[in-house]
């Protein structure tokens, strides 16, 4: 067994336990066989803190001048590998000279095995072992007299290497390495030097979400030991190609620069600087319990960040993955944080003039400025001055965000944002940050805003009114918004008011809406002239139970519209009469003859009366009462001349209705009636 007395770095542990075996190999020339006889040496283990080996097996032959070596499992820093064999079909072995010619190493991962030769003074306890994988890719390791230990490679294959490294493996690597890792006593410790170049490099992940191509780097470190402990330095630069981190897309540019200590299981990165294009300075330091990994400490510092330049490659795929081409930024920010124990414990931003605009929709927010500090322990304040915002024609106002903050609870106890002529307003906002997401209460208030200058901003036809809310109930929770209180518009001379309003994920792709509306004295003449669906005179109300969207799209409610209790002029054009009885599908007639229709502009009715259950895509279509031949009365006529219209179709397919609805109100032609 080779153990020494006290543990040491990997490289010095190595050249030690070599020239333990190479004083061994001297001890055993007396017993160098006669000619035409083998010697056998065989050695269970072998055993030092870098590595271990088991079932080592040296078979010579004077004879035929030859050796092999075999081990049946290498260990080495955790990395095992079995069946290593050496042949040298030309093996010499002497107190002066130890070499192996047209030698050839097997082991798995190596088909075909490699051509090896190793030249090697055991008195000085130094040598020499060259490994040619292929032409012009070589592996050369060297043991000096001094102690000193050096590898120098030529264009590796990773690929070959991946067979070798299964951790290495599951990344499919490609591309070559070229450099030279060395290691050098001296009195106090050692002395490590690496220096590698990639190119052409390329990896994937399984499931294709990490991979890259193209890629080249170089990466230069260095570390002394002294005191029982490594102090290191290193640079790394990525200089060519492309890399794909789901969800982000990288190219070729940045580089680092970073040192730090290393002893017992502990990493420390006393300060590490990323150049990164559109940052002014990125710097970092850190402290891993390599044995648990923990991260115990770190902190992160990004100084004046360019958002037009950082934004589209940083933020926009996190934040907005579908969008991310559109996605513009503008303005500066600055970030500082602290991590213990694995925990973020402190965080510090500032915005300048910070923006972003979403291309084709007309969306733009900012710019916004002012200042964010938090403490998971103490309590701190935001404030953040907010220049407006836009949608298409729907203008915010300038507004200012004061939050009171301490750990996982956020406090804002008023804020007003301008919206067109009127105003949003919100009320004693608390909300708390659990394992499932954001939780809290408040009130909101909508200040009187104009429906014709909101109708215009949101493309709609121009309506006359005002609409107003006041919900003192508004709760948060995970995934889910629900506010008590009334949203009312009044428009079209009467109002419309909703409730039991409730939001499913919001912002997520399954978000459902839940509400009541009601809708009462509603000005038909003003209603039909908004939309062009005809000439119509007269009241309604109406009342929507149960409305439920998907993803904005109803799919579920009970709406029931009928004429307004009351004494007031009732007429309907005959545009009016023919859109009617189009909604209640093929077939609609009036109780009197079709020709007559022609002598007449408008007719007198009694009242009308519409129905619609929505249910799994299909509307359930009904009216004031049943009809004969199975219809439902849609107008019931009343007056000189009267006419009732009946609707026979009782179950329709929504998407068919709403596309007779903007058929109707998008058609200006005159209808015919034959």
């Amino acid at each position: 067994m080779c153990s020494p007395a006290e543990p040491t770095p990997a490289a010095h542990a190595r050249g030690r336990c070599l020239r333990a075996l190479l004083a061994l190999a001297v001890a055993l020339l007396p017993a160098w066989p006669a000619a035409g006889r083998e010697l056998t040496l065989s050695v269970d283990s072998v055993d030092h803190p870098a590595f271990s080996l088991r079932d080592v097996r040296i078979a010579l032959d004077a004879g035929a001048g030859s050796a092999d070596l075999r081990i049946g499992r290498v260990d080495v820093d955790g990395f095992g590998l079995r069946d290593v064999g050496l042949h040298c079909a030309e093996f010499r072995f002497s107190a002066s000279e130890l070499t192996c010619r047209d030698g050839r190493l097997d082991a798995p991962g190596l088909p075909g095995g490699v051509a090896t030769t190793l030249q090697a003074d055991p008195a000085s306890r130094s040598g020499t072992l060259r490994l040619l994988f292929s032409p012009g890719e070589t592996l050369v390791l060297a043991a000096g007299e001094s102690g000193a230990l050096e590898a120098r490679f030529q264009a590796l294959d990773l690929t070959r290497l991946a067979r070798l490294l299964p951790a290495l493996a599951r990344w499919q690597p490609q591309g070559r390495v070229t450099g030279s890792a060395g290691y050098t006593p001296v009195a106090d410790g050692g002395e490590l030097k690496l220096g590698v170049t990639l190119d052409q490099g390329a990896f994937s992940s399984a499931d294709g979400l990490q991979a890259g191509e193209g890629l080249a780097l170089r990466l230069d470190a260095r570390a002394r030991r002294a005191r029982g402990a490594w102090r290191w330095q290193t640079g790394v630069a990525w200089e060519a190609g492309e890399a794909y981190l789901h969800p982000l897309y990288l190219t070729a540019g940045p580089s680092l620069q970073a040192s730090g200590r290393y002893a017992e299981g502990r990493l420390e990165v006393s300060s590490a600087a990323l150049a990164l294009d559109g940052v002014r300075s990125l710097a970092a330091n850190a402290v891993f319990d390599l044995r648990t990994g923990r991260l115990d400490d770190a902190g992160l510092a990004i100084a004046d960040a360019d958002l037009a330049v950082i934004g589209p490659t940083f933020i926009a795929p996190l934040v907005a993955p579908a969008q991310a081409g559109r996605l513009k930024f503008a303005g500066h920010a600055s970030v500082g944080l602290r991590i213990i124990d694995g925990s973020l414990v402190a965080l510090d931003a500032a915005l300048a003039e910070a923006g972003f605009s979403l291309d084709g929709t007309g969306l733009s927010f900012g710019p916004v400025s002012g200042a964010v500090p938090w403490r998971s322990d103490a309590a701190t304040e935001a404030v953040l001055k907010v220049d407006g915002g836009r949608w298409q024609a729907l203008q915010l106002g300038e507004f200012e965000l004061t939050a009171r903050l301490h750990g996982a609870q956020l406090e804002v106890p008023r804020l007003r944002i301008p919206v067109l002529d009127g105003a949003l307003v919100f009320e004693q906002l608390a909300l708390q940050h659990g394992d499932a997401g954001w939780s809290g209460q408040g009130g909101v208030v909508v200040e009187p805003v104009s429906v014709p200058m909101l109708t215009r901003a949101l493309g709609l036809p121009e309506m006359a009114g005002v609409l107003s809310a006041a919900l003192p109930g508004l709760r948060v929770s995970p995934g889910e918004v629900v506010l008590d209180g009334t949203l009312v518009v009044s428009v079209f001379g009467g109002y419309l008011q909703v409730s039991e309003l409730r939001l499913l994920e919001p912002f997520g792709v399954a978000s459902h809406l839940y509400a009541d509306i009601d809708a009462r004295h509603i000005d038909l003449a003003q209603l039909t002239d908004t939309f062009s669906f005809g000439s119509m005179s007269g009241y309604v109300d109406a009342s929507v139970t149960g409305l439920e969207l998907a993803r904005w799209r109803p799919v579920r409610f009970d709406a029931r519209v009928a004429s307004s209790p009351g004494s007031y002029p009732r007429r309907i054009s005959q545009r009016a009469v023919q859109n009617i009885g189009a909604l209640g599908g093929a077939g609609a007639v009036a109780a009197i003859q079709r020709s007559m229709l022609g002598f007449f502009d408008s007719f007198g009715y009694r009242e009308i009366g519409l129905s619609c259950v929505l249910a799994d895509g299909v509307c359930l279509m009904g009216g004031l009462d049943d009809a004969a031949g199975g219809g439902y009365l849609l107008v019931r006529g009343g007056g000189i001349p009267a006419l009732n219209v009946i609707g026979y179709n009782r179950r329709v397919d929504w998407r068919e209705l709403v596309d007779r609805l903007q058929g109707v109100i998008e058609s200006n032609a005159r209808p015919v009636i034959r």
